[in-house]
C-alpha cells in the first residue's frame, strides 16, 4: 500500500482524539504503528471468525476487528488521498494537495492578508507592544560577558563593513567629504575665528613668536646686511669705511625695534599689525571679493595631489580602526560609547514621554510598511508556493502536520472497532 509519510514527532499528549490507547512514540515511527494496527486487526478478525462458534463473546471481538479494519482503511484512504493517489491509482478527488497547490497558495496569501496584514489590525496589535521598552531593556541590561548588545552589534557591523565594496565605498566617502568641503563657506568661519582670537588676545603669543623669530633671523643674517650695504655704496664711502658704520647702525636699529616690539604690548607696529588682522577678519566675513579668493584657494587645495593622498590615508585609517573595533566586542561598546548606549537604554525604559513617542513612531512605521508592502509580500508567498513542484509542497505539508495524520488512522481504527461492537451489541439484543 502507498502510505502517507510523516516524520517522527513527540508523544501523543495534548491531542483530543488520541483515546483508548497509549502509544509509546519515543523514537517510534507512528506510521508503522497505524499500519501495524491494521495488520493486527486483520489477524484478530480471521482468528475470531474461525473461533466464533466457541463462545458468544468471540462475536464481539470479531465485530470490533472487522469494523476497526473498515475504519482504519477508510482513514488511510482519506489521509493518503490528501497528498497522493492511493496505491498509485488515479481515483477521482485524490491527490488533493498537489492538484490544488496554486489555489492553496492564493488562499493562504489571502488568508494572511485578511486576518493578519490589514493596517488596522496591525495598528491595534501594535498598541499593546512596547517597542521602546524592549529596546531600552536590551540596551541597558548587562548579561554575562558585559552585555547582550556586544556580540550582536559587533558581528553585524563587522559583517556589514566587510561585505561592502571597499573601493566603491572609499570613493564615495572621499567624494562626499570633498563635496562637503567645497560647499563649506570657509571665509566667514575664518573671519569669525580670527575675530574671536583678537578679542581674547590669543594672537599675542603668535606676534611674540614672530618678533623672536625676526630677532633670531637678524642675528644669523647680520653679515648679509653688511654685505648689501657694502655692495651698494660708492668707492668713497667704502674707502672711508662708512659702509660698515651704516650697516652696523641699520642692524642696531632693527634689533632695537624688535626688542621694543617684544617688550611693549602696545607698540605702534604691533598695533598696526592688529589693525590689519582686524580688517582681515572683517573682510573675510563681509567682502565678497575676499571670500571668492578664499574659495578659490580652498578648491585649489582640494585638487592638490597631496590633499587627495591625505584624504585617502584618512579613509583607510578610519576604515581600519572601524573594522578593528567592530571585530572586538569589548572595544566596540567599551568606554564612553558603551556608557552612552547603556544610558540611552535606561532613558528609553524610564522616560514615559520618549517611550510614547518611539512606540508611536514604531506603530506608524509598521502600519505604513504593511499598507505599502503587504500585497507585495503576500504575492511573494503565493508565487513561491506556485513555484514549488507537487512533491515539494506535499513533503512540506506532511512534515508540518506531522504524526497527527497517522493518529487519524489510529483513532479511525479504534473508533471503528468501538462502533462495530456497538452495532453488534444492538444486533444481539434485538
Amino acid at each position: 500500500m502507498t502510505e502517507s509519510v510523516s516524520p517522527q514527532t513527540d508523544s501523543a499528549s495534548a491531542h483530543p482524539l488520541r483515546v483508548g490507547v497509549a502509544v509509546p512514540t519515543g523514537g517510534l515511527n507512528i506510521r508503522l504503528v497505524a499500519t501495524g494496527m491494521l495488520v493486527v486487526m486483520a489477524i484478530v478478525f480471521v482468528t475470531a471468525k474461525y473461533f466464533q462458534d466457541m463462545h458468544p463473546a468471540v462475536g464481539f471481538v470479531r465485530a470490533f476487528a472487522e469494523a476497526a479494519m473498515v475504519g482504519g482503511l477508510a482513514d488511510w484512504f482519506a489521509v493518503t488521498a490528501l497528498f497522493r493517489h492511493p496505491m498509485g491509482l488515479p481515483i477521482p478527488h485524490t491527490a488533493i494537495v498537489p492538484r490544488n497547490k496554486n489555489r492553496i497558495g492564493d488562499t493562504l496569501a489571502r488568508f494572511l492578508l485578511t486576518n493578519f496584514l490589514l493596517p488596522r489590525l496591525v495598528a491595534r496589535k501594535m498598541r499593546d507592544v512596547d517597542i521602546a521598552g524592549a529596546v531600552g531593556k536590551f540596551l541597558s541590561e548587562p548579561a554575562e560577558g558585559g552585555g547582550r548588545l556586544k556580540l550582536g552589534a559587533s558581528r553585524i557591523i563587522a559583517d556589514a563593513l566587510g561585505a561592502l565594496d571597499q573601493q566603491r565605498l572609499g570613493g564615495m566617502v572621499k567624494s562626499a567629504i570633498a563635496d562637503r568641503l567645497r560647499e563649506l563657506d570657509v571665509a566667514p568661519l575664518l573671519g569669525q575665528a580670527l575675530q574671536a582670537a583678537l578679542a581674547e588676545g590669543r594672537h599675542q603669543p603668535l606676534l611674540d613668536a614672530m618678533v623672536k623669530w625676526g630677532s633670531k633671523t637678524l642675528d644669523l643674517n647680520e653679515h648679509l646686511i653688511h654685505q648689501m650695504v657694502h655692495d651698494n655704496s660708492n668707492a668713497i664711502i667704502r674707502f672711508t669705511g662708512l659702509d660698515e658704520s651704516i650697516s652696523k647702525r641699520i642692524v642696531a636699529g632693527l634689533s632695537k625695534l624688535l626688542a621694543d616690539m617684544a617688550a611693549e604690548g602696545d607698540h605702534p607696529i604691533r598695533l598696526r599689525v592688529e589693525e590689519g588682522l582686524a580688517k582681515m577678519a572683517q573682510d573675510l566675513q563681509t567682502d565678497p571679493e575676499v571670500q571668492a579668493k578664499v574659495a578659490r584657494v580652498r578648491d585649489e587645495l582640494l585638487e592638490n595631489k597631496a590633499v587627495k593622498r591625505w584624504l585617502d590615508g584618512l579613509w583607510e585609517q578610519g576604515r581600519g580602526a572601524l573594522l578593528k573595533a567592530a571585530r572586538d566586542p569589548d572595544t566596540m561598546l567599551a568606554g564612553r560609547i558603551g556608557e552612552l548606549v547603556t544610558q540611552f537604554g535606561t532613558m528609553l525604559g524610564e522616560d514615559a514621554a520618549i517611550k510614547r513617542t518611539l512606540n508611536r513612531y514604531a506603530r506608524r512605521a509598521a502600519v505604513g510598511m504593511v499598507d505599502s508592502y503587504g500585497e507585495t509580500a503576500l504575492k511573494l508567498v503565493s508565487d513561491t508556493i506556485r513555484g514549488w513542484d507537487a512533491k515539494t509542497i506535499t513533503d512540506r505539508l506532511e512534515r508540518a502536520v506531522g504524526d497527527d495524520l497517522q493518529y487519524i488512522r489510529i483513532n479511525g481504527t479504534l473508533v471503528g472497532g468501538l462502533v462495530g461492537v456497538a452495532i453488534h451489541t444492538v444486533d444481539v439484543l434485538i
